[in-house]
C-alpha cells in the first residue's frame, strides 16, 4: 500500500505504474496455471501485429484499447490470459521506408559490402528514385532490419504508455527467425498437399514497386479516362465501331465480345473482323460479362486491359499477345499476329513507350487511318491500383506462386463459409463482409512477391545439362533446416559451387507475400508444431480483434491457412473496430494528410482520458475526431481525476468495509451498484465494452454527486451510530467501483487502489453480484438525489449559498414513494441543512415549501 498524496494527480503515472507493472510481473501468462486448469481456464488473443514502418496513428489506439479492456476483464474474471504481441516487419512499407530514410535502393546483381555506410540517416526522403544509391540485396535487408527493430522500440514505448496489458514475453516479429520458420513450413506443407502450385498466368503487377499484386491489395481509385470509338473492318466492307479508353492496348486485341441476348450482334457471333492500323483478324464472340448498355455495347478483348480481360481470355481460351512488359513500357517485339509491314512498322513507333505515350502515339495513327471515329469523350472511371502505390496496376504475364483459396474449388469454399458462421462476430453485421467476399473470390491467391524484405520462399530449381531451369521439378527444403534462404543457402544435395551451372541449381529469388506469413500469427505465437503444449493450451483463440479493412486481407487469409492446416476455425469470436474519422466524417489515413499520431495526444491529456475516449465507441462502428476540440477526452481526463479524488475523500473516513451496512440509504446505493455490476458483466462478456463503461461511469457520478453528498455529514459524525453503515457501504462502493473502471482507465485505479490494497487491482477479482450482499431498494437513492436537487435549486432561486441553513422545508412525493423517500430524511436534511423538514403527497417530487434563514445565520 501507498500514502494517499495530498494533492493526487494523473501526471508521471504511466511511467510509475508501467514500470511497475513490468517488474511484478502483472501481465504475464501464467502458463503454470494454464497447464493446471487446461484450455477451458485460458482466454487466447491473436493480436494484430502493427506494420513496423512509419508511426502508430489514432486509428491503433483507438481498437487497440478495445482488445485491451477485453483482455483485462477476462484476466480480473479469472482467466490465463495469453495475449502477445507481434510485429508486421516485412513487406513494401518497410522497403519503402527503408529507401527514403536512408536513400538507398536494392539491387541484387550487385556484391555485399560489409563496410557499407548508409549515404543518408533519416533524411533520404527528398532524394529521387534515380538518385537513390544502389546496394546489394544482403545490405539492403541488413537496413530493413536495423529500422524495423528502431522502429519497434519506440512503437512498444507508445503501447506501454497507453497502457496495453500485452506480455511482452510472448512478442514477436514476423521476419524473426521462428516466423520465417513457421511460414515456410506451412507454404512447403501446402505445395506438398497439392494447395501451393506455380503457374505462367496473366498477374496484376505494379510498375513503381516491380511486383505482383493479390486481389485482396487492389483499390478502386476514380480516374479520369477518355472513350475513343475505333472502327474493326469486316470481311463486307462494313465496320463494327466499339469505345475503348485504351487505345494503346489495340495491337494486343484479341476478339470483340458482345453480350450473347444483344441482338445488334448476335448475326456477327462466330465471324471475324481486322483490327485497325495492325490488320490482324480477330473473332467476334458472346460472353455474359459484357455489357449492351455500356459504350457501344460491344469491346476489344485485349491481353490484358483489365481484369474483365484475364477472365475472358481464360473461359473464351483465347491467344495471349501481352505488350507490356514489367516496367509498363511497350516491349519490345510485337506480337505474332502482326504479320504485315505496316501492322509491324505501326508497332515499332510504339515499342519503349510509356502507356501514356503509346496511347496519344496510336490515337494518332487512327486519326490518320480514319479510324477513329467522332471526338473523343472525357469520362471518370474506377481504375484498379495497388493500395500502397500511386500508379494503375498493369496487367502482364508472369510465372508465380499461388494457393488455392476458395476460387476454383467449391468444396474448400464451402468450409470457408461455415467456418465464418461458426464464428461469433461482434458486431454481427459485419459477418456480411466476409461472406461476400469469400462469395466473389475470382483466383486463387498469387502469394508470390518480386521483393527483397520477406520471407523467402523455400525452394531451389535444377537446372539440366544445358542450363536451362526446371521449373517443374522444384526442390523443397528440409523442415528440419528451417528457415533458409535459397538465395543464399545451397540447395539440399548440392554443394554452392553448383550454384548457376549446368547440372547444379538455382534458387528462388521471390519472397512470400507479407499476408502469407501474417496469416499464420495464431500458429506463429502460440508454438504450431514447435509447442504443442503451449499450441493446445491457446488454440482455437478465443479472439481475433482487428480492422473493418482487413477482414478480406488477414481475417480471410488467416481462416484459410488455419482450414489448410488444421480444417477448423482459428479463432470464437471476432471483434470489428471501426474507423475513425475527422470532423468531416473523411476517414483518417495517411494519404489523406488527416492522421493524428498518438504520442502527443497522450503526453498531454494522460492516457486514461485517451483510453476513455476510445471505449466510448462501440464494435464496427466510426468515431469522429477533432484534434482542435476533443471533448471525450477530456471528459475522460475529468473522470479519471475524479476517480482519484472520491477515492482520497472516501478513504479520509476511518473505518472498514466489514461493518453491517444497515442504512436504507446505504442499502439502496449497494442494491443499485449491484445492478451495475450486473449490467457491465454482461455487455463485457458479450464484447459490447462501450455498455460497460456507459453503466458505470453514470452509476459513477450520481454516486459522487448525490451519495457521496448525502452520507458525508453521517460519516464525519463520530457519534451517529449510523456513521459505520455509510463508512461500510462507502468503501464496498469504492472497491467495487474501481474493479468496474480498472480496464478502461488502469492508471487512475491502480493509484487508488494502491492507498489500500496490497496487489494491483488489475490482478484482483472482478466484482460479483454476490458480493454485494444487502437487499436494499433501489429508488431511495433515486428519490433522494431528486429532492436534493430541489433542495439546492431553491438556494439557487434565492441566490443564496448552499451552505445556508433552512428553517424548514417540505417534500411533496407521490404515495407510493413516499415511504422510501421519508427513509433517507435524516441524510437529506443533514445535507440540506434542515431543520424541520416534512414530506407530503403530491403528484411530482417538488420542494413546495422551504423558509430560509438569513444569510447571516449561514
Amino acid at each position: 500500500m501507498t500514502i494517499v498524496p495530498d494533492k493526487p494527480a494523473l501526471e508521471g503515472l504511466e511511467e510509475s505504474w508501467g514500470s511497475a507493472w513490468e517488474k511484478d510481473g502483472t501481465y504475464r501468462f501464467d502458463r503454470d496455471g494454464a497447464a493446471r486448469g487446461g484450455r477451458p481456464c485460458v482466454y487466447s488473443i491473436d493480436t494484430p501485429p502493427p506494420t513496423a514502418s512509419g508511426s502508430l496513428h489514432i486509428g491503433h489506439v483507438f481498437s487497440y484499447t478495445h482488445t485491451d479492456v477485453i483482455a483485462r476483464f477476462q484476466r480480473m474474471s479469472g482467466k490465463k490470459v495469453f495475449y502477445p504481441m507481434g510485429w508486421d516487419d516485412n513487406g513494401l512499407p518497410t522497403e519503402r521506408r527503408v529507401q527514403n530514410y536512408y536513400g538507398v535502393r536494392c539491387d541484387p546483381s550487385l556484391p555485399y559490402d560489409p563496410s557499407f555506410v548508409p549515404p543518408h540517416n533519416g533524411d533520404g526522403k527528398s532524394i529521387k528514385a534515380a538518385d537513390q544509391q544502389p546496394i546489394s540485396r544482403r545490405n539492403f535487408i541488413e537496413l530493413c532490419e536495423k529500422l524495423t527493430v528502431e522502429d519497434e522500440k519506440q512503437f512498444e514505448d507508445v503501447w506501454r504508455r497507453l497502457g496495453l496489458s500485452v506480455d511482452w514475453t510472448q512478442s514477436y516479429r514476423t521476419i524473426g527467425d521462428e516466423s520465417l520458420a513457421v511460414s515456410q513450413r506451412a507454404f512447403l506443407n501446402s505445395v506438398k498437399r497439392g494447395e501451393a502450385y506455380q503457374a505462367m498466368a496473366p498477374t496484376l503487377w505494379d510498375i513503381t514497386f516491380r511486383t505482383a499484386v493479390a486481389q485482396a491489395e487492389l483499390e478502386d481509385k476514380d480516374q479520369p479516362g477518355t472513350y475513343h470509338r475505333i472502327a474493326f473492318h469486316r470481311p463486307d466492307g462494313a465496320t463494327i465501331e466499339i469505345e475503348t479508353t485504351r487505345p494503346e492496348l489495340l495491337p494486343a486485341c484479341v476478339a470483340l465480345v458482345a453480350h450473347p441476348d444483344d441482338e445488334r450482334y448476335q448475326p456477327y457471333f462466330g465471324t471475324t473482323v481486322t483490327t485497325p492500323v495492325y490488320g490482324v483478324e480477330v473473332p467476334v464472340v458472346a460472353h455474359h460479362l459484357a455489357q449492351p448498355d455500356k459504350g457501344a455495347g460491344i469491346a476489344m478483348i485485349c491481353t490484358f486491359g483489365d481484369v474483365t480481360d484475364v477472365v475472358w481470355w481464360r473461359e473464351l481460351d483465347l491467344p495471349n499477345r501481352a505488350i507490356i512488359g514489367f516496367d509498363g513500357r511497350i516491349v519490345a517485339d510485337a506480337p505474332d499476329a502482326i504479320t504485315s509491314q505496316s501492322g509491324r512498322d505501326a508497332y515499332a513507333e510504339l515499342a519503349g513507350k510509356t502507356v501514356f505515350s503509346a496511347k496519344k502515339e496510336v490515337v494518332r495513327q487512327l486519326s490518320e487511318s480514319g479510324d477513329l471515329i467522332g471526338e473523343p469523350k472525357q469520362i471518370t472511371h474506377p481504375v484498379k491500383f495497388f493500395e500502397k502505390g500511386d500508379k494503375p496496376l498493369e496487367i502482364v504475364s508472369t510465372r508465380q506462386w499461388y494457393i488455392s483459396n476458395g476460387a476454383r474449388d467449391e468444396q474448400l469454399k464451402a468450409r470457408l463459409l461455415e467456418l465464418g458462421a461458426e464464428l461469433t462476430w461482434h458486431p454481427d453485421f459485419m459477418r456480411v463482409r466476409y461472406e461476400n467476399w469469400v462469395g466473389g473470390l475470382t483466383g486463387d491467391w498469387l502469394v508470390s512477391r518480386q521483393r527483397f524484405f520477406g520471407v523467402p520462399i523455400p525452394l531451389w530449381y535444377p537446372l539440366d545439362a544445358a542450363g536451362n531451369v526446371d521449373y517443374d521439378s522444384p526442390i523443397a527444403a528440409d523442415v528440419d533446416s528451417l528457415p533458409v534462404d535459397p538465395s543464399s543457402d545451397a540447395a539440399p544435395g548440392y554443394d554452392e559451387s553448383q550454384r548457376g551451372v549446368a547440372g547444379g541449381f538455382v534458387g528462388e529469388v521471390d519472397v512470400l507475400d507479407t499476408w502469407a506469413t501474417s496469416s499464420l500469427t495464431p500458429q506463429i505465437a502460440g508454438g504450431w508444431q514447435r509447442d504443442e503444449d503451449l499450441w493446445n493450451l491457446v488454440h482455437p483463440y478465443d479472439l481475433r480483434p482487428q480492422g473493418q479493412d482487413i477482414i478480406r486481407t488477414w481475417l480471410f487469409s488467416t481462416t484459410l491457412r488455419s482450414v489448410l492446416e488444421d480444417n477448423e476455425k482459428p479463432w470464437t469470436n471476432v471483434s470489428i473496430s471501426g474507423f475513425i474519422v475527422d470532423p468531416d466524417r473523411k476517414k483518417m489515413s495517411k494519404s489523406k494528410g488527416n492522421v493524428v499520431t498518438p504520442a502527443d495526444m497522450l503526453a498531454k491529456h494522460g492516457s486514461d482520458a485517451v483510453r476513455y475516449w476510445a471505449a466510448s465507441s462501440r464494435l464496427g462502428t466510426d468515431a469522429a475526431f477533432d484534434p482542435q476540440n476533443p471533448t471525450q477526452i477530456k471528459i475522460g481526463r475529468r473522470l479519471a481525476i475524479k476517480i482519484l479524488n472520491a477515492s482520497k475523500f472516501i478513504l479520509g473516513f476511518d473505518g472498514t468495509d466489514a461493518d453491517e451496512v444497515t442504512e436504507p440509504l446505504d442499502r439502496s446505493m449497494l442494491a443499485t451498484l449491484n445492478r451495475v455490476v450486473a449490467e457491465a458483466t454482461a455487455a463485457l462478456s458479450s464484447y459490447d465494452h462501450a455498455r460497460a463503461l456507459e453503466v458505470t461511469e453514470s452509476f459513477f457520478w450520481t454516486f459522487c454527486d448525490d451519495y457521496l453528498e448525502l452520507v458525508k455529514e453521517r460519516a464525519y459524525d463520530n457519534t451517529n451510530p449510523a456513521r459505520s453503515s455509510a463508512v461500510s457501504a462507502l468503501r464496498q462502493a469504492l472497491s467495487t467501483l474501481l474493479r468496474l473502471f480498472a480496464p478502461f482507465v488502469p492508471f487512475a485505479t491502480e493509484e487508488a487502489w494502491s492507498w489500500w490494497n496490497s496487489g494491483s487491482v488489475h490482478a484482483s477479482s472482478w466484482p460479483t453480484t454476490a458480493e454485494l450482499d444487502v437487499h436494499g431498494d433501489e429508488q431511495v437513492l433515486a428519490l433522494t438525489g431528486v429532492a436534493l436537487i430541489g433542495i439546492r435549486r431553491a438556494k439557487t432561486d434565492a441566490k443564496v449559498s448552499q451552505k445556508v441553513a433552512v428553517e424548514r422545508a417540505t417534500i411533496t412525493c407521490p404515495a407510493g414513494q413516499l415511504e422510501a423517500l421519508r427513509s433517507a430524511s435524516a441524510d437529506l436534511a443533514a445535507v440540506g441543512r434542515v431543520a424541520n423538514l416534512s414530506f407530503a403527497q403530491g403528484d411530482e417530487i417538488a420542494v413546495t415549501d422551504i423558509v430560509l434563514s438569513e444569510p447571516a445565520d449561514s
